[in-house]
């Protein structure tokens, strides 16, 4: 199988990233694995799609992710202008949040793999799907019972009057962002810096105010991880972590400085993962990640979600070997029933 993955930079990936892991059980496997920048795709005359790819150099044999990535990095790495429709499967890795500085690149990703995928390769999340999902509005398409009460404005005047229907409790963040950036909480009825914190936010866009869930502060959330609509189990084991702060941060992002933990899944959980699944089949999401509160969902990650090392790491299970599995079998569907799915229907079937 000939792997295209697509990231922000070489140069800014790291190995623990899921990207790594995925990449690094690929190359085991016996696949070619090709790192793709945002800057690296162009758009031939002869109307085929090309890229400025990397991979590490021909029978290396990486022995862990920090090699992995000292060989994609280095000047012995691969380094070829190639077509893309030489690609079997293109994952699209990259994070349109980290590239916030530059938007013209924001939306590469999307638009370089709706080509791919009308010339052929399996395109994973599907691209049309992702174009929906290039903000938080996207969360408020899955059902209501499972979102805590949101509004979502610019409006200083409609957020007060909502902290305070709230009992005084709220969390804000930006429309569009990840890692915890720019999300801010408001306890106890301590309006004191609202206007401040709406001032900050609104630099960025629109406003998401949510209610605050307690359970957040006092036990973290819980990352689980869906692959082609369901939770992705080896062995008994489910693909999830808790994410705790150890410092009182209301985030408990990685990148906030948040630690993770073993998770126990319940009914609850698979519950809340049964009734998003429609949705995400629907829009081809073929690995996300579901970040959950007690019985609340608080966001879809459908974009680079992280921390599949992670579950690794904790439940001593290869879950990168799963999803490669499952992208082998869909490289085996398309060969043999060529022309008959779409790519949005490949990207979860």
């Amino acid at each position: 199988m000939r792997l295209g993955i697509l990231i922000n930079d070489v140069q800014t990936e790291k190995a623990v990233y899921t990207t790594t892991n995925l990449a690094l059980e690929a190359v085991r496997r016996g696949h070619e694995v090709w790192y793709i920048g945002v800057e690296d795709f162009g758009y031939d005359p002869t109307e085929r799609v090309t890229m400025h790819a990397r991979a590490v150099p021909k029978k290396a044999e990486p022995k862990d992710l920090e090699e992995l990535m000292g060989l994609l990095r280095g000047d012995e790495a691969r380094q070829e202008r190639m077509w893309v429709d030489g690609l079997d499967v293109l994952m699209l890795r990259n994070d349109p949040a980290a590239d916030a500085d530059h938007p013209w690149k924001q939306t590469v990703g999307l638009l370089f793999g709706q080509l791919a995928a009308r010339q052929g390769v399996i395109v994973v999340n599907d691209p049309q799907g992702l174009s929906k999902a290039l903000n938080k509005l996207y969360f408020q398409l899955f059902p209501e019972e499972l979102r805590p009460r949101t509004l979502i404005t610019r409006d200083g005047k409609e957020i007060r009057a909502f902290v305070e229907e709230l009992g005084g409790d709220a969390v804000l963040k930006p429309l569009q962002g990840s890692g915890g950036r720019n999300v801010f909480a408001i306890r106890d009825g301590d309006l004191s810096n609202l206007n401040q914190i709406v001032e900050a936010i609104a630099r960025e866009g629109y406003i998401v105010v949510q209610e605050f869930l307690a359970e957040a502060a006092e036990k973290g959330d819980m990352r689980l991880f869906l692959m082609n609509g369901r939770p992705l189990v080896v062995g008994g084991k489910y693909c999830a972590y808790r994410r705790v702060s150890e410092s009182g941060d209301l985030r408990s992002n990685i990148t906030a400085g948040g630690k993770i933990r073993r998770a126990k899944i319940t009914d609850v959980h698979l519950e809340i993962a049964e009734l998003v699944r429609p949705k995400l089949i629907q829009d081809g999401m073929f690995l996300v990640g579901l970040d959950i509160v007690g019985d609340k969902l608080v966001e879809v990650n459908v974009f680079s979600p992280g921390g599949v090392g992670g579950a690794m790491m904790l439940e001593k299970v290869n879950f990168a070997a799963a999803v490669l599995e499952a992208l082998e079998r869909k490289v085996s569907w398309r060969s043999r029933y060529q022309g008959s799915f779409a790519n949005v229907e490949l990207a979860t079937i």
